[in-house]
């Protein structure tokens, strides 16, 4: 498992990120001007079809000013930043990679919500967090990257408290073996995709029980055709943060989508008690 996960680390190593965001981001103008979330939407979504499957994630998952959210896998903090800016509720991130988090908390020191979101650096097998702590969690384009499924939805059960909600929007297998690279794996060693049908049985049995579930890949393929007849992103743009590869592996995510090699889900569930 320590070899998984330092494959994935290095993967997300983004050495200098910071500094990147702080020249990419002097096109909105000096640092001490305030930032919105949404001016950082471009470049702060590391997932398919961006801030769009962030809001309806959250609104399926019911959040409210009162829920206290758990976003693993935070990346850069976009999703955590958009729900406290939104709900006016209270989010943690953790995320397995220190440049990644550094940057979330420089990021969010520009948006002034640094009482509302906060982050920390760890791994999703391993929570640093009490028991039945939080309201909600939410997993969006992380599962790819873990093996160890069982242990991934446990340790998320253990933290929500029951009747608790786990969203999850996240990219599934679909038949084919994708084409390399891709967003979460320059290689199949650090890929650990499941089928739909096979994710939900694997939260099911941690002690969940489904609310909601859609395949959203239609959605996502029209965003990748929206994306391809647009022409080059917007800057600044995700380009920051995974650097000069991105544009191949945003193309090959694409492709693989268009070729019905992967899916996208997007389910609800609700932790059940006695499994705490």
């Amino acid at each position: 498992m320590t070899d998984a996960l330092d494959g994935v680390r290095n993967h997300y190593r983004a050495t200098g990120l910071t500094e990147r965001l702080k020249s990419a981001l002097a096109a909105f103008g000096p640092e001490d001007r305030p930032l919105t979330p949404q001016q950082l939407g471009t470049l702060d979504q590391f997932h398919t079809r961006g801030l769009a499957a962030t809001a309806e994630l959250a609104e399926l998952a019911g959040i409210t000013a009162g829920t206290s959210v758990l976003d693993i896998g935070s990346g850069v903090g976009g999703p955590a930043r958009f729900l406290a800016a939104t709900y006016g509720c209270q989010v943690v991130g953790i995320d397995l990679s220190e440049p990644f988090v550094d940057a979330a908390r420089y990021l969010t020191l520009r948006t002034g919500q640094s009482e509302r979101v906060s982050f920390h650096t760890g791994s999703a097998l391993d929570l640093p967090y009490d028991d039945s702590r939080f309201d909600t969690a939410m997993l969006q384009h992380v599962a790819m990257n873990i093996a160890d499924r069982a242990r991934l939805y446990g340790e998320i059960r253990r933290v929500l408290k029951p009747g608790g909600r786990f969203a999850t929007f996240d990219v599934v297998a679909n038949g084919s073996e994708p084409h390399y690279p891709v967003p979460w794996a320059r290689t199949p060693a650090t890929s650990f995709l499941l089928t739909a049908d096979a994710t939900r049985e694997a939260i099911e049995q941690a002690g969940f029980r489904t609310l909601a579930s859609q395949d959203d890949t239609a959605a996502a393929k029209a965003w990748v055709a929206q994306l391809r007849a647009s022409g080059p992103p917007p800057s600044p743009h995700l380009g920051v943060v995974m650097g000069p590869e991105f544009a191949q592996l945003s193309d090959n995510l694409g492709r693989n989508l268009l070729e019905d090699r992967l899916a996208i889900l997007t389910a609800v569930f609700e932790a059940l008690p006695g499994n705490a």
